[in-house]
């Protein structure tokens, strides 16, 4: 029985953060946000780092809404996207390597999203992670939680349902 060689942990590391980081470089709003991801195998915690342009009410001071909102929804658009690359990541089919020849699928559309604010942002950083309750071929959904300081203390959650982009172009 031919086995295949596993690959070096280094290298599947560096094609799984080349992936990503396509991915979020994709929307330059999450670049103007500051939004990070931390990623550890398969799963993402976004991270959005205080600053002083979050805010939106400085006499508490409080994040804006908008911003929580904007945060809660990158959260699962990027969540959705990494899910659905996930499979031809592993697989090696999407070599970033050769960046300027690879298209990434286009990230999926928002239909609808419901946000509950739990509390106010304090001015520190937050930080979210998505989880996709159901996903077809053409639909999806997504629950989302954000905290700052402890876990089980959310200030805000959110679930949204998204139009996945076709598979074929033509």
């Amino acid at each position: 029985m031919n086995r295949r060689k596993p690959e070096p942990v280094q290298v599947v590391k560096q094609r799984r953060d080349a992936a990503l980081r396509a991915l979020v470089e994709g929307v330059p709003y999450i670049g103007f946000l500051g939004i990070e991801f931390d990623r550890r195998g398969d799963e993402l915690t976004a991270v959005l780092p205080f600053d002083e342009k979050l805010i939106g009410n400085p006499m508490l001071p409080a994040l804006h809404g908008g911003v929580t909102a904007a945060f809660l929804e990158v959260a699962a658009i990027i969540e959705l996207g990494w899910a659905t690359l996930w499979e031809d990541i592993e697989a090696g089919r999407i070599d970033l390597s050769q960046a300027a020849e690879v298209q990434l699928p286009r990230l999926p559309k928002t239909i609808d999203f419901s946000v509950d604010y739990l509390r106010s942002g304090l001015p520190r950083d937050a930080y979210a992670r998505a989880r996709v309750n159901r996903s077809g071929r053409r639909y999806a959904s997504v629950h989302v939680e954000a905290w700052q300081d402890n876990r089980s203390r959310l200030f805000a959650q959110a679930t949204g349902h998204f139009l996945m982009p076709a598979l074929d172009n033509g």
